[in-house]
C-alpha cells in the first residue's frame, strides 16, 4: 500500500490488489489471526473493529496505524484474481487515490512486492486466456514486510515507474500515439521492447532489491 501512496501522489493512474483467498491480519496470537473478506469490508471497517477489539494492542503492533494510512488511500482491500479486467471502474472508486486515468479497468504495468504473488499473477493471467489480447508487463520488486523496507520499496518503485512513463513518453513522441491506448502500434511495440533495459537499469540504482520480470497478456 506504501507504493500505492507514492504513485498516487505522484500523479501515476494506480490499482492495487492482493493476491490471497482472504485478508489476514495479526491478532492476539499467531494462531488467532483477525480475518477479512477481499471486496467488502472496508479498511474503515476493520480500523473500527479491531480498535474495538484492543485498541492498545492493535495500536503497539502497528497495525492500527497501517490501517489508518490504508483507509486514507482506498475504500477496501480488492482481490486481483477478482479484478474484471477491462470493465469500467467508475463511482465505487472514484474516492481511491490514483483513480483518475484508471478509470477504464486496465493498466500496462503490473508491480509485485513478493515473488509468491508475482507467481500468483502469472499463473492468473495464463488462466484467463488472454481475452483482450493486450499486453501487460509483471515485474516483481521483493521487499521485505516492515515498516523500513516498504518506504525504500516504495521510493524504488517511484523511481522505476519514473523510467518506464519516460520511456513511455519518448516512444509516442518519436512514433505517435496511433494504437497506444489499446496497447498496440508501433510506440507501443518500441516500449514493450525497452522494457528489459529499463529494468536492467534500474536494478543497478536499486542493487539490494531482487526483480523479476515477464511479458504477459491480458
Amino acid at each position: 500500500m506504501e507504493a500505492h501512496l507514492r504513485l498516487s501522489l505522484a500523479s501515476y493512474p494506480v490499482i492495487s490488489f492482493g493476491t490471497g483467498s482472504l485478508v489476514r491480519l495479526p491478532g492476539p496470537s499467531i494462531t488467532q489471526p483477525n480475518v477479512y473478506p477481499f471486496n467488502v469490508i472496508s479498511y474503515d471497517q476493520m480500523y473500527s473493529e479491531l480498535s474495538a477489539k484492543d485498541a492498545r494492542l492493535y495500536r503497539a503492533n502497528g497495525l492500527l496505524t497501517m490501517l489508518e494510512r490504508n483507509r486514507g488511500v482506498k475504500f477496501a482491500p480488492e482481490r486481483w484474481q477478482d479484478w474484471p479486467v477491462g470493465k469500467p471502474r467508475l463511482e465505487k472508486y472514484k474516492a481511491d487515490k490514483g483513480s483518475r486515468g484508471s478509470e477504464g479497468g486496465v493498466v500496462d504495468i503490473v508491480i509485485t512486492c513478493e515473488e509468491r504473488c508475482w507467481d500468483a499473477v502469472v499463473d492468473n493471467l495464463l488462466e484467463r486466456g488472454s481475452p483482450l489480447n493486450r499486453p501487460v508487463h509483471v515485474i516483481n520488486v521483493d521487499i521485505k514486510d516492515n515498516h523500513e523496507e516498504g518506504l525504500i520499496g516504495g521510493s524504488a518503485i517511484l523511481d522505476l515507474a519514473d523510467s518506464l512513463n519516460a520511456a513511455a513518453r519518448e516512444e509516442r513522441e518519436k512514433a505517435g500515439e496511433a494504437g497506444w491506448m489499446d496497447g498496440t502500434g508501433d510506440a507501443r511495440m518500441g516500449f514493450d521492447q525497452r522494457v528489459p533495459e529499463i529494468l536492467a537499469e534500474w536494478q543497478e540504482r536499486w542493487p539490494n532489491l531482487a526483480a523479476l520480470w515477464t511479458l504477459a497478456w491480458f
